[in-house]
């Protein structure tokens, strides 16, 4: 996939720096199809960072996840150089060296006197104020921190920091590049080590703390923060992991003048730095024991320590909510602390903080976690986040490690978005749209689904799910689904009910009704648009089959408005939402009546999906066809409900759930 930036397609990318994470970032890069020239001034750092990515990429071929010949034209799309000069036609250059502000001024004063006027110059800086980094630049307009977070090529997560005088246009157009290359962009106001990390290395200090304390060992520490705070390992580990002993040292007496008086930095931390010994850790055959009474009381120590650094950032400012939740987890591989406080009541998670805070001499408790516990209320997280562009309104969908599969959440969240939009006059059309650019929606929740227990609890799901999504359809204002990657299912069915489709060009595979390899028919309205967008005899092998088709054959079948290049997909939408709701173009109308029957229709080849349930979605394809839109809705509610009479049903939800889409169901035909 081509990288853009804004209108301008980014095909050449410097990085200084070949230590940590400067190479993990230039196969990032490479992977996206980009050159990459990677600097540094230490042959032995050059010389190592080339080496650790031909490993990964080896690793991948191995893995069988990439091929030798386009893993040979990755490793030569990247070049390691001791010359800056090589940074003269770069379009983008990413400073990812020594966490020193002075070196970091020298770096970006020698790029300025190299690169072009429009080169864009960003920084890997893990806690400097972009304000503070880019003061001496002559085009400080260009310049912004970009925090990847380790392993760079792997973890999604990029901190988009920008001083006071970024061109707000950068900003918003690298949130859109990263998104586009599978990345999960979140903006963040500039303070000290920004918003993630100061919760880990908060994390680390209250894990050396317990240590100190005779709590407990290292080893012990790392297996209750994998099983209270969800880690993926543990905090000592992780320190060995990316050698972050010397950085923690330094970031936390800053914390202490910036943050927080609590911040500082361990004796056994600075012990450990002289030693140059790596952690104690709990990992593959170390068998830790753990008492009852150690194990509760480490893990009150650590959620107290977790919570009350996560709130403090909230209460900061420094990002929103939702974002934070979102992020916070993929970048520590942690529990997101948001959702754990939920789950542990805020009421008690404020106690633990509170707990923490009293042996722990200048530890802040924030006022908001105070005030949301005084609320009695969790705290309220959002996966549709609506943003208005232009008089637009864009809704959003993201629920990133799903990919943006539709729960009952999601609908509830959607349901007050229409609701308020059937309300507010200001607005001149709508987008509908989902995160990333491998999913537009991949369909319902199929744990919810497969959770039904009566076929009187199916029809009202599929009622309620119907109900939602024909409140974008009846809109007065015309909304548009901006379809950045595949759409299948409950993801489908929501589309067809807006009154046009966009998708980014090219998909192979794109959208479909795949719940005949579920053992279920479509219940979100799936049998009654699809006929009426694109004729009974095109949608009848899709609905009785279940196999995907890509954006092309879709446009094609007339259930596209059109393709557009999937960096111009949401202008594009947007555009056409506000032309279509001034009048300026007319979209065709979904009908609302009966639709013809033909008098033959196309023979269809089930292979091993279940016959007992294809007989069902014929009749309610067939007797929906016959009446109105209205009707036929209630007429596959039903038939979606009698689905769970029949075996198939639990076979097929069952095979999902434990071997996954790619696995066919053995059914049973009744």
């Amino acid at each position: 996939m081509a990288l853009w930036l804004n209108d301008k397609q980014i095909k050449n990318v410097g990085i200084v720096g070949s230590g940590q994470i400067g190479p993990d970032i230039a196969l990032y890069l490479a992977q996206a199809g980009v050159t990459i020239t990677v600097v540094d001034v230490s042959k032995e750092a050059l010389t190592k960072g080339q080496s650790k990515v031909k490993k990964k990429v080896n690793k991948l071929v191995e893995k069988r996840r990439l091929k030798p010949e386009k893993a040979e034209a990755l490793l030569g799309s990247m070049t390691f150089s001791s010359d800056y000069q090589a940074f003269a036609g770069a379009q983008w250059v990413i400073e990812a060296a020594t966490e020193d502000l002075s070196i970091k001024h020298e770096i970006f004063a020698q790029l300025e006197a190299i690169c072009a006027d429009d080169t864009l110059l960003t920084s890997n800086s893990s806690h400097l104020d972009p304000n503070q980094l880019f003061s001496a630049l002559k085009k400080p307009e260009r310049a912004l921190v970009t925090h990847f977070f380790y392993p760079a090529e792997r973890n999604p997560v990029v901190e988009v920091v920008p001083a006071e005088k970024t061109d707000p246009s950068l900003v918003s157009g690298l949130m859109t590049l990263f998104e586009l290359s599978g990345k999960l962009p979140v903006r963040v106001a500039p303070r000290y080590g920004f918003a993630i990390d100061p919760v880990f290395e908060g994390l680390c200090q209250a894990a050396m703390l317990a240590v100190e304390r005779g709590l407990g060992t290292c080893q012990q520490v790392d297996a209750v923060c994998q099983k209270a705070l969800g880690q993926g390992v543990g905090p000592f580990t992780a320190l060995n992991l990316i050698g972050g002993n010397p950085i923690l040292a330094i970031g936390l007496p800053r914390y202490h003048d910036t943050i927080m008086p609590w911040f500082h930095s361990p004796e056994l931390l600075e012990s450990s730095l002289k030693k140059a010994e790596a952690w104690p850790m709990a990992g593959r055959g170390v068998d830790v024991e753990l008492d009852s009474a150690t194990e509760e009381r480490l893990a009150s120590w650590m959620l107290g320590a977790y919570f009350g650094l996560a709130a403090e950032v909230l209460a900061a400012k420094l990002i929103n909510l939702s974002d934070y939740e979102d992020v916070l987890g993929l970048a520590l591989d942690i529990r997101p602390a948001f959702s754990l406080m939920n789950r542990h009541g805020v009421d008690a998670s404020l106690a633990l903080v509170e707990a923490f805070a009293a042996e722990n001499e200048g530890f802040k408790v924030s006022s908001t976690l105070r005030e949301q516990a005084q609320k009695k209320q969790d705290w309220p997280l959002q996966h549709v986040q609506r943003h208005d562009i232009d008089g637009v309104a864009v809704l959003t969908i993201r629920r990133f490690k799903v990919l943006n599969a539709l729960n009952a959440k999601v609908l509830a969240e959607l349901e007050a978005h229409a609701d308020a939009l059937a309300n507010d006059t200001s607005v001149k059309g709508v987008v509908l749209r989902g995160f990333g650019h491998r999913a537009f929606v991949s369909g319902a929740d199929i744990k919810e689904l497969a959770g039904l227990q009566t076929p009187e609890q199916a029809e009202a799901l599929a009622r309620r799910g119907q109900g939602i999504v024909s409140k974008f359809e009846q809109l007065d204002k015309k909304v548009i689904a901006a379809m950045n990657g595949l759409a299948f299912g409950g993801g489908n069915e929501l589309a067809m009910a807006c009154h046009a489709r966009l998708a980014s060009s090219g998909q192979r595979v794109f959208c479909g009704q795949p719940e005949p390899k579920l053992g279920v028919i479509p219940g979100y309205g799936g049998t009654q648009r699809l006929a009426r967008l694109v004729g009974l005899k095109a949608a009848w092998a899709l609905l009785r089959q279940g196999n995907p088709i890509s954006s092309t054959e879709a446009l094609t079948l007339g259930l596209l408005h059109a393709e557009v290049p999937a960096h111009t997909l949401l202008k594009e939408a947007i555009t056409l939402a506000k032309k279509a709701t001034a009048g300026e173009i007319t979209l065709k109308p979904i009908p609302k009546g009966p639709i013809a029957v033909p008098e033959s229709l196309p023979e269809v080849d089930l292979g091993g999906l279940s016959t007992a349930i294809d007989e069902i979605l014929v009749q309610a394809t067939l007797e929906g066809a016959k009446t109105t839109l209205e009707e036929g809705l209630v007429l596959e509610a039903k038939a979606f409900g009698r689905c769970l009479e029949k075996k198939d049903y639990s076979i097929g939800m069952k095979n999902f759930l434990e071997k996954g889409p790619r696995s066919a169901a053995e059914f049973v035909n009744g």
